[in-house]
Order: C-alpha cells, then structure tokens, then sequence
C-alpha cells in the first residue's frame, strides 16, 4: 500500500523537493509525441500541485488527475485563481475537485475507478511511478492500465544503484519497466540523459523518457 502518512507529512512540513518551480522541460518538448488534439484529456497520476497542469491547460487540454493530500491539490486551485467544486465520491475514502476543463480525485489512488475517472486520451506521468516501491508499482501499472483503458503514456523515470540511495524517486531499470508494460504496449525510448550533480545530489542517475503506446497487429 502506498505509505499515506508519510506523503500527509511531507506537505504538512512543505519538504517538498519533488515540487518543481517550472513546467517540466520534458513536458514541453516530448509531449507532441503522445500527437494530442486539443481538447484531449490527460490524466496525471498523484500530481500534487505541478506547475505541468498549468501548462497543459493553457495549451488547450483537460486535465485529470489523483492527489493523496487535500492540502496539495487545494494550493493547486488556489495558485490557478480558480474556486473548485468539491464533491465526494460515493462509496469511496476520497473526493472530486472539479473546475473548468480540470477534476482532481483527492485520496487513494487505487479508489479511483475507470467509471469515476472517465474518458482519458494520454496520461503523463512524472512523479508517480518513481515514487512507489517495488511492490506497490506492480499494482500501480496494472491499476493504471485498467482505469486508463490502456491509453499512451508519456512517463519519466529514473535509473540508479537502488543500494546507494533510498527512494522516492526509486530505480526502475528497463527490464523492470518492460515486466510492468511490456506485454500490452511498445516501449520507445524517447532521451535518457545523466541527472546534473546526481540524484538528490548523492548518487549518478539517468533520467529516462519513455513513450509507452499500446501495441498494434
């Protein structure tokens, strides 16, 4: 299961590193491959507050996405200068933050159904799988796959001496990333590129960008 104290702790605390205080640069120049009409609805996977939904709304798209923390997707809003309509979500732990073109699904992500989610054209996915240990990102993928009606992704992910730092971001190596993905979806490798002074500063570690789209014939 993921560990929602620990995630609850890190915004309460604002240590927050996996914050970023631009639009991703992978976002900006790989996501044309995921070849989007405007309009189209991308699902962003415990998003937090990221600067990237402002980007992807302000290019033309819907934005769906799932946060475990209320106090992150709140800023999210706030930062947006847009009031959201809450609404819980029956029979689930959890909760909807709706505004124009945006719904966020606050709480556990596996509450999340493919009926509540709706529609999804591509999913961007940044921080989430890196942050899930081994045993949760089995479940996650499979999760992901289901809700999403298997649609492409754009995903980052990261490649280190798993021994020499504890995650988040945890390691994913290729084979592990083709186990996960590999029987539904072709895997393109779009750039992989050594991480500037290190992972955290403490370990050398590539930065992986992989176009994941289902399979065809």
């Amino acid at each position: 299961m993921i560990d929602e104290r620990f995630w609850h702790e890190r915004w309460e605390k604002n240590e927050i590193p996996f914050h970023e205080k631009r639009t991703n640069p992978v976002l900006r120049k790989h996501f044309v491959r995921l070849s989007l009409k405007k309009g189209a609805r991308v699902f962003v996977p415990l998003c937090g507050k990221t600067l990237d939904i402002h980007w992807l709304l302000a290019k033309g798209y819907r934005v769906a996405g799932a946060e475990l923390s209320p106090m992150a997707v709140e800023q999210l809003f706030a930062e947006l200068g847009v009031k959201p309509q809450i609404s819980k979500m029956a029979g689930a732990h959890g909760s909807k933050y709706s505004a124009r073109n945006i719904d966020i699904f606050v709480g556990d992500i596996f509450g999340v159904t493919r009926k509540r989610l709706g529609r999804v054209d591509a999913i961007y996915d940044r921080a989430a799988l890196v942050a899930l240990p081994e045993k949760v990102r089995e479940r996650y993928a499979a999760h992901l796959m289901r809700i999403t009606n298997g649609a492409a992704q754009l995903l980052v992910t990261f490649d280190y001496d798993q021994k020499a730092m504890d995650g988040p971001p945890f390691s994913i190596s290729n084979s592990e990333l083709a186990e996960r993905y590999g029987k539904r979806y072709e895997l393109v490798l779009l750039a992989s590129a050594r991480v500037p002074g290190g992972l955290k500063g403490k370990c050398a570690a590539l930065e992986n960008v992989w176009l994941v789209r289902a399979k065809t014939g």
